[in-house]
């Protein structure tokens, strides 16, 4: 199948992590090229060092930065991959201060720079697609989860209103919604028998997915193959949402 991905300009936030640097990865494989953006420069330059890709550090909680760096930059395709996890805490117990970073960081983050590089995608006139990473808990109700699961809530929400107000650009935006990617940073919660056993027993495919397993579908989300396809929250879970 060709993607079409084949030398169009594709900026990939969150290309420090797991599923940020996968997406790199495969993208490369499709010949686009990519801009790397992400919190650890040194993970991005060995990313860089590894697939060609170029990098782009700027800060999602700052509008002036992540303006500076995306102004007058035409891409084809963003991947809002950028997050962060915040805490595990009940609605009684959550801290103001985590709730307020997790929606800086992962939902005021995705606007930010859906807002400024989409300016340089309508300039282009080559319409494009964006594809924002949200999350299982934004479909469900996850213990401990307040915090993330509104932010990713407020991402889905974003790629409805999004997609209305860029299709007529001929700019698609869809979101992808990931169930755990057993990482070490997430192992130590999800790891428990006591807390991850319930959701593998209750998910069809019964095994947590691989970073692979999201790249894939940000992929074709970007690419021609799913030309038709917007305003689409899609669940990467293994069935868990659909039983």
């Amino acid at each position: 199948m060709n993607t079409g991905l084949k030398d169009r300009i594709i900026l990939v936030t969150g290309a420090s992590g797991g599923i940020g640097a996968a997406t790199v990865r495969m993208l490369v494989k499709e010949e686009a090229k990519v801009i790397a953006s992400g919190r650890n420069e040194d993970k991005l330059a060995k990313l860089a060092m590894d697939t060609g890709c170029d990098v782009l550090p700027f800060d999602l909680e700052s509008e002036l930065s992540v303006k500076d760096a995306l102004s007058g930059i035409e891409v084809f395709g963003i991947v809002n991959c950028g997050g962060w996890g915040g805490e595990i805490a009940s609605p009684m117990e959550t801290d103001l201060e985590v709730f307020d970073k997790v929606t800086s960081v992962n939902a005021r983050g995705t606007l930010l720079v859906t807002k400024y590089a989409s300016q340089g995608m309508i300039k282009a006139g080559l319409g494009g697609s964006i594809v924002n990473v949200s999350s299982q808990a934004s479909l469900v109700g996850l213990a401990g989860h307040i915090s993330y699961a509104s932010s990713k809530g407020a991402v889905d929400a974003m790629t409805r209103v999004s997609a209305l107000e860029l299709g007529k650009y001929n700019i698609r935006v869809n979101a992808v919604n990931p169930t755990v990617v057993m990482t070490p940073m997430s192992e130590w919660y999800w790891g428990r028998e006591d807390v991850g056993g319930p959701l593998l027993e209750a998910m069809p495919l019964t095994r947590w997915a691989t970073e692979e397993d999201c790249a894939a579908p940000i992929v074709f989300l970007l690419s021609d193959a799913s030309a038709m396809i917007s305003g689409v929250c899609l669940p990467i879970d293994g069935g868990f949402t659909a039983v």
